[in-house]
């Protein structure tokens, strides 16, 4: 008696878990073109009533994988998997592949990359408009930079070695009234003579000269402007900002592209990468002189530009010479990276080494470097208070 009203209900659990199943079907198969099936057999399911149910399950299980084996391997999988009573079906939204459901996360990122923000397309066409329509100004410009690297470097070499040591070691002397810097100027030099260095000490020297001057010409008078200027100053801070933080390889790119192999684009990236230190610290300087001071200019009638060249300019210059020292070491600094587009220099046997690993060379390049960063910090830097004499 207990047996007898089961097997209905039984039916009609079938009945239901059949058109359940016939109903996740068809929001799994719905976007590839099974879905009529499974809708047919939904309809089969409803129309026929509970007596046809196991018949008709048996129908849709043996036809539905067959008609998902046609849209590819993974999805017959699928189905089959859901037939057996497996995993159930992706969210909506995520794909049909994979183990389970794709977390929102996932979908969310995805998204997000889907519409990305053509930053690289936009540069790209930029620097192709502008090498196409500018052809002539970045001759003129490579021209310009070729010359006066050129006649320095011509210069240097023209200068015998003993003769130019010596004016080097007069000119630390006079600088910094130190024995012990001159004599560490002369030792210093003839070492970098010594381990064969003296050409490529003269090429990065030139490079480091006209990139320094370039960018102290450049830099002072838009230190002095931004001075004068606060709100000039807040738009000029995030372009310095950029230039400082910029991996040097992405703005050497642009260059390269522009003005082609050689010193030109080595020499316009070091300016890039060296034109901040000017620019802050005189505007830093300029901003700190004492207001007592330049009121005393006001008082005698000073113009402007008497004002600036005796009163500001020379209670500033300990801090602008400070961003001029800066300037050269970042000049140095962009040695290495200015040879892998043929600016030459001691950046050379240094990338000859990494790509031949000969330690030694790398090591003797590396110490010329250093020296010649030594020399020029201790050439540009004023005499301490309290240095020997």
């Amino acid at each position: 008696m207990r047996d007898g009203p089961s097997r209905p209900l039984a039916r009609g659990g079938g009945t239901r878990r059949g058109a359940g199943f016939a109903l996740a079907l068809l929001s799994l198969l719905s976007s590839v073109g099974v879905a009529p099936t499974v809708w047919g057999c939904c309809a089969d399911v409803r129309a026929t009533g509970p007596t046809a149910t196991p018949s008709l399950l048996r129908r849709r299980d043996e036809s539905l994988p067959t008609q998902a084996a046609s849209h590819g391997p993974e999805l017959a999988q699928r189905v089959a998997d859901v037939a057996r009573g497996g995993p159930a079906e992706p969210a909506a939204g995520g794909p049909v592949g994979g183990s389970g459901a794709v977390p929102p996360a996932a979908s969310f990122e995805e998204w997000v990359t889907s519409h990305k923000i053509p930053v690289g397309d936009a540069v790209t066409r930029a620097v192709e408009y502008v090498k196409r329509h500018g052809a002539g100004l970045f001759d003129g410009t490579s021209a310009a930079v070729r010359t006066s690297t050129a006649l320095v470097q011509r210069l240097l070499e023209a200068t015998p070695a003993p003769v130019l040591i010596a004016a080097v070691a007069i000119i630390a002397f006079w600088v910094r009234r130190s024995w012990s810097v001159t004599l560490f100027v002369v030792g210093a030099l003839l070492f970098i003579i010594n381990q064969g260095y003296w050409e490529a000490t003269l090429e990065t020297t030139t490079l480091v000269l006209v990139a320094a001057s370039v960018s102290t010409a450049i830099g002072v008078p838009l230190g002095i402007l931004a001075a004068r200027h606060p709100g000039l100053y807040a738009l000029m801070r995030p372009v310095l900002d950029l230039m400082q933080t910029l991996p040097t390889f992405v703005y050497l790119t642009p260059t390269l592209v522009l003005f082609g192999l050689g010193v030109v684009p080595g020499l316009i990236s070091t300016v890039i990468f060296a034109l901040p230190a000017p620019i802050r610290l005189t505007h830093l300087g300029i901003s700190s002189v004492p207001r007592a001071l330049v009121e005393a200019g006001e008082a005698f009638g000073a113009t402007r530009l008497q004002q600036l060249v005796k009163v500001e300019l020379p209670s500033a210059a300990p801090t602008i010479i400070a961003g001029i020292t800066q300037c050269i070491m970042l000049s140095l600094s962009m040695v290495v990276i200015a040879a892998l587009v043929g600016a030459g220099g001691l950046g050379v046997p240094v990338v000859r080494a990494l790509n031949t690993v000969q330690v030694g060379m790398g090591f003797e390049a590396g110490i010329a470097i250093v020296l010649l960063a030594i020399i020029l910090d201790r050439i540009a830097r004023p005499a301490d208070t309290g240095g020997s004499s």
